[in-house]
């Protein structure tokens, strides 16, 4: 899928003070993003506290980034849970127009075993509309999604395009890649591994970095794209040290405080998140300095 290839920005969700939804930085961050030259959104993921949201504010949110979004650029909308029948109504019951796919996450916390995780998936991709991104992401759902399972649900679910691989196993990432049908995509899920996952074959990155540096993340991935790794490997070693501290001191409080630093959006988070500590905010405000 054309639509998915190159980089993916995993798009926060601003918070004022009180808490409530901040539509004008929403909108800062989307523009921001866009500007850097990011090929595709996707919105109610992990890095957009989705599942701190209640339905009404998932609603608006989606609403608010298609309208700023304005057709630019293509959209994925984060559909997933533990659930299957629940995500099955939630896919049924949400405005799609507008959307290019939906990001579905692994079932976290019940565990399914590998035919559990088929029939899951392909229960989601038989009610979709739109195509269907897998979300393979095992330290956070304890739930892997295994390369044989992963290639027969590429295989035989037409709607089902790509898959954001999170793992870190490098070994089962070959392994779909070399399994996978043409036109089915493997998407990295994290900064660190986006250059080689594009070396061994993949179609680019859904980043958390790219909220803050949309430009340099999207010049990095080009460049892989292009076989140009000498090129992609002085940016990837360039942010190093920030891509490590996006994650140190947790996922989306890292991001956010970059985003919070460029006063793109305050530093705010929704319970039982919190902003990182003070000793990493220096260190992030440190690594920002010294990039300029």
């Amino acid at each position: 899928m054309k639509k998915f290839k190159g980089t993916g920005v995993a798009i926060v969700t601003p918070f004022k003070n009180d808490s409530s939804i901040d539509f004008s930085a929403l909108g800062r961050v989307v523009n921001h993003v866009i500007k850097g030259g990011i090929n595709y959104i996707v919105v109610l993921g992990t890095t957009g506290e989705s599942v701190t949201l209640s339905k009404d504010e998932k609603k608006a949110v989606v609403c608010y980034i298609k309208e700023a979004i304005d057709g630019r650029i293509p959209l994925v909308v984060g559909i997933g849970g533990n659930n299957t029948q629940e995500v099955i109504n939630q896919v049924r019951n949400t405005d799609l127009t507008g959307v290019d796919g939906i990001l579905s996450v692994a079932p976290y916390y019940n565990k399914p075993n590998q035919r559990g995780l088929f029939q899951h998936f392909k229960a989601i991709a038989t009610s979709s509309p739109v195509p269907v991104i897998l979300y393979n992401v095992p330290g956070r759902t304890c739930s892997n999604i295994a390369a044989d399972t992963c290639i027969q649900l590429a295989h035989d679910c037409e709607n089902i395009v790509a898959i954001k691989e999170a793992s870190g196993d490098m070994e089962q990432i070959m392994k779909i890649i070399k399994g996978k049908p043409e036109n089915f995509s493997v998407i990295s899920g994290n900064d660190m591994d986006t250059l080689p996952i594009i070396a061994l074959g993949g179609a680019g990155v859904i980043s958390v970095l790219g909220n803050a540096f949309p430009a340099e993340c999207s010049d990095m991935v080009n460049h892989s794209l292009k076989f140009n790794f000498k090129a992609a490997r002085e940016i990837q070693f360039r942010f190093l040290e920030m891509t490590e501290l996006l994650f140190t001191d947790g996922n989306p409080a890292g991001v956010k405080a970059m985003l919070s630093i460029m006063n793109l959006c305050q530093n705010n988070l929704r319970l039982p998140l919190v902003a990182v500590n003070k000793p990493i905010y220096s260190r992030i405000q440190k690594a920002i300095d010294e990039l300029k």
